[in-house]
């Protein structure tokens, strides 16, 4: 029964399985999703030569080559090391990396946890050799084997980096500094027309942790886990505001520019995009409000399609190596994987600004996660929304 349940909300998320199988791989998880098999597909059982060349696919400011700040640049040396030629693209959400995933023109992806349980079932990605990856020895323990990288005990992906989607604010045109996101919920706030939200389905969840803060009587207990009743107060909380919001972005350097002129003067946002325009000198600040956060913990997975895996397999190891660990943490704004990161940062105090090695901490985000008809919270006796009716809600709340 939790085996079809489970399959039967992928595919309502718009998922066509393929052929179903046992996944094999050299990986000794324990943890994990449970409860459904995903395609059969093989890790890579030995490492070779480098093919030459790697396509990337990548959230904003994880793949840095120079372009967008020549003092940013972790490709290069990449490049250097190995012979494989990168090219990057970027993506703004998760839905985006999926559509692109399905063309099977990219290597490796920096998956989220709202996207990649879809891009495991759907067959787009394959399980990882961890034994390939010397570094993900390193890498903190509470972040491998988790329900967003690694299904049935096998491993399909490297962890990377997280944190936490946080409420930001113009200091200059925000007071008091808020402490909760009644800020930007409240029909009767002040900031109507100067407030910006996350363009994705998955920000519902930022509505139901909201209200599971404020009106415990739904009974929310994990904001993707949400029966009819949860989600739709979830839903129409968003539509209450709508109003208030000026524009949804899902490109951190065009909310920046935002913020820069006034357009709008809070929302929420990456630490990427404070740090990039508290750079650019604009009075900017963020927290982790009182009802908490979603956040992510992204995995970089290897396409099942890539011609390049060996070049893959390099990319992770090297990606998550604690000099460019530690580099892609300071420039994105969140903890680093690698534990030995810690000891090359730039700043000595941004592990412990980030929590990184904090398991506590970490324990309290609400990280993104797939929604399923299966309710993740562990209800048996009633079905929960899936993704698919999330993407359809979202649309309807947009207008």
């Amino acid at each position: 029964m939790k085996n079809t349940a489970l399959l039967a909300g992928l595919l309502a998320a718009g998922l066509a399985l393929t052929a179903c199988g046992t996944t094999s791989g050299n990986s000794t998880a324990t943890g994990g999703t449970q409860g459904f098999t995903p395609p059969a597909l093989a890790a890579l059982g030995k490492l070779g030569p480098g093919e030459g060349q790697l396509s990337v696919l990548a959230w904003p400011g994880y793949a840095e080559n120079g372009s967008n700040d020549p003092k940013v640049n972790w490709v290069t040396p990449f490049e250097q090391q190995t012979g494989c030629k990168v090219n990057v693209k970027p993506f703004g959400t998760s839905d985006e990396a999926i559509s692109l995933m399905k063309t099977g023109q990219y290597d490796v992806v920096s998956a989220s946890g709202d996207a990649s349980l879809r891009l495991i079932a759907s067959g787009d990605v394959e399980p990882v050799n961890t034994s390939l990856v010397p570094n993900y020895n390193d890498v903190f323990g509470f972040l491998k084997n988790q329900s967003w990288n690694s299904v049935n005990g096998v491993a399909y992906g490297i962890p990377h980096g997280w944190g936490a989607n946080l409420l930001t604010w113009r200091t200059d045109k925000v007071t008091p500094a808020p402490t909760s996101w009644s800020v930007m919920f409240d029909p009767n706030s002040k900031y109507k027309g100067k407030i910006t939200a996350y363009d994705s389905p998955i920000y519902i969840a930022d509505a139901a942790l909201y209200l599971k803060a404020h009106q415990p009587d739904l009974g929310i207990k994990n904001p993707y886990a949400l029966d009819s009743t949860q989600f739709q107060a979830a839903v129409d909380l968003l539509k209450k505001q709508r109003p208030l919001v000026s524009e949804y972005w899902s490109d951190y350097l065009k909310e920046s520019q935002s913020l820069t002129s006034g357009d709008t003067v809070m929302g929420t946002a990456w630490q990427v995009t404070v740090n990039v325009t508290k750079g650019g000198g604009v009075p900017l600040e963020s927290t982790v409000p009182s009802e908490g956060a979603t956040g992510w913990s992204d995995t970089w997975m290897v396409a099942a399609k890539s011609q390049h895996k060996n070049c893959a397999y390099m990319w992770l190891n090297y990606i998550v190596s604690p000099k460019v660990n530690a580099q892609v943490a300071e420039y994105f704004g969140e903890a680093p994987a690698n534990s030995k990161a810690c000891a090359q940062t730039a700043d000595p105090k941004h592990c412990d600004t980030y929590h990184a090695g904090d398991a506590g901490y970490a324990s309290k985000i609400a990280y993104w996660t797939t929604p399923i008809s299966q309710c993740l919270d562990g209800r048996a006796d009633v079905k929960c929304e899936d993704y698919g009716a999330w993407t359809q809600a979202w649309t309807e709340i947009k207008g």
